[in-house]
């Protein structure tokens, strides 16, 4: 098979890319910028493209398929080319589909979640030595790759993203994949640029219940009101299960999950993490995995990159590094990150960096989600609004969004810096919330510098 990536720099595609060329396929990609970690990947396979940029003549007759990704236009010359010798052009949630269409497919969806819940189930498959594919978000310990596809594999475990396909398929992805088994955590509005209203966000979670193969099972998260209505009024042949939090207690900064008389210790916390491992558990009784086994390896689990990933901590100061960026991620991060250390203070700093986020009209979302935080901040870079072609935010505006007395915003990255310098991080949690880089910071750099510093709070 000869496979060809339009945009093989994205993090989802050259993942993909690498996955079938491990599986013995021919491979080839172009983009018009790849960045790190994506090139020295490409490059170590021997698949990064010999030169960036597009060009036609990339596209030949005898490619078997080509994989279009976000990031290519519709006038893309290498599409134009593709379609006018009829090749077969797939998004990269349709190819995984087609690769795994005679497998069980066991998709997690969900405005938040849905990168951990994944992460969890993989780990507890991993341990008992099961056989899959898969398809995560995030880098996790003891996988190379974010993707991998096999011949033999009888599962497949797909984070089901409900962004759009590709350029010329405007279908959410998590559409696409067909799930035997699903998950959905919660709804939350997000894209607002591609979803316009709440009501239109949430279709989108209709559908893809009655797209779980008939005979399947949805498990949802009875917690959430909107989940409730959707479960009832479908009429898809499928079994509904809810699943809620798990008894589950706090002590000495360590987060025991409680199953009758026994106790198991994690290295994970969090309201919502614990409901996370409830339905993994549950996944995880559908592929032969029973509680007491998924109990044992849930206690090694140790998260994935970017979800409260510790970036540096002595004995009474802990820097965390988290993806939170939407209302609901940005709430259930700060308030679990409090719970779990409520004699420490918590400066909880916060950029704005996605096109929602950035929008005047949805930062009204973000009313008391920095509540419990001791010490508020806000980040935002008026070049990435200009950027995406946003109307500018003014510093009130967002203090008005928030609601969050003494909150502090920066829109100037020396000026954050120097705020951070300043702080005393003694007996505090410094948490660092983006689904960016605070315009190029490097967080573990720094991380090592606040920790040994500890100046005396500006």
């Amino acid at each position: 098979m000869r496979v060809h990536f339009i945009a093989i720099g994205g993090s989802a595609m050259h993942n993909l890319a690498i996955s079938l060329y491990k599986k013995g396929y021919k491979v080839t990609g172009s983009d018009d910028e790849i960045f790190e970690p994506s090139k020295t990947r490409l490059e170590k396979y021997g698949i990064l493209p010999k030169q960036i940029g597009w060009n036609k003549e990339n596209i030949t007759p005898d490619i078997d398929a080509v994989i279009l990704g976000m990031h290519a236009r519709e006038d893309n010359p290498e599409l134009i080319r593709a379609k006018q010798l009829n090749l077969k052009i797939y998004s990269y949630p349709e190819y995984l589909y087609e690769q795994t269409k005679n497998k069980t497919r066991v998709v997690i969806g969900g405005s938040h979640g849905k990168t951990s819940i994944t992460s969890m189930i993989m780990h507890v498959l991993k341990y008992y030595n099961k056989d899959f594919d898969y398809m995560v978000g995030a880098q996790l310990d003891g996988f190379e790759t974010m993707v991998r596809l096999s011949e033999d594999a009888p599962v497949a475990i797909f984070e089901g993203d409900e962004y759009l396909s590709s350029p010329i398929d405007r279908r959410p992805k998590f559409h696409l994949y067909k799930p035997d088994i699903a998950v959905l955590s919660g709804i939350a509005w997000d894209h607002i640029n591609v979803f316009p209203t709440f009501e239109n966000y949430v279709d989108q979670f209709r559908i893809f219940i009655d797209k779980v193969n008939k005979g399947g099972i949805l498990f949802y998260c009875k917690h959430d009101s909107e989940l409730q209505k959707l479960v009832a009024k479908t009429k898809n042949d499928i079994q509904k299960i809810s699943y809620g939090t798990p008894d589950f207690k706090i002590k000495d900064g360590v987060s025991y999950l409680i199953d009758s008389e026994d106790q198991y210790p994690l290295n994970i916390f969090g309201k919502h993490n614990m409901q996370n491992i409830n339905v993994a558990r549950l996944v995880c009784q559908q592929l032969g995995i029973n509680s007491n086994a998924f109990y044992k390896a849930i206690s090694e689990f140790n998260g994935a990159a970017k979800r409260l990933e510790v970036l540096e901590k002595n004995t009474d100061t802990i820097i965390f590094r988290d993806f939170a960026h939407s209302p609901s991620k940005l709430r259930a991060t700060v308030d679990a990150v409090k719970d779990q250390f409520s004699s420490h203070r918590l400066i909880a700093v916060m950029e704005l960096h996605t096109f929602s986020s950035l929008n005047k009209d949805f930062l009204k979302e973000y009313k008391d989600t920095m509540e419990k935080a001791d010490v508020g901040v806000v980040y935002f870079n008026p070049q990435v609004i200009q950027h995406k072609k946003l109307k500018q935010l003014n510093k009130q505006e967002v203090l008005d969004a928030f609601n969050k007395q003494n909150l502090k915003i920066f829109t100037n990255q020396e000026n954050l810096l120097k705020f951070i310098d300043e702080c005393n991080l003694h007996s505090s949690i410094l948490l660092l919330m983006s689904s960016g880089d605070f315009s190029g910071v490097d967080l573990k750099k720094n991380a090592k510098k606040w920790i040994k510093s500890q100046r005396k709070f500006g």
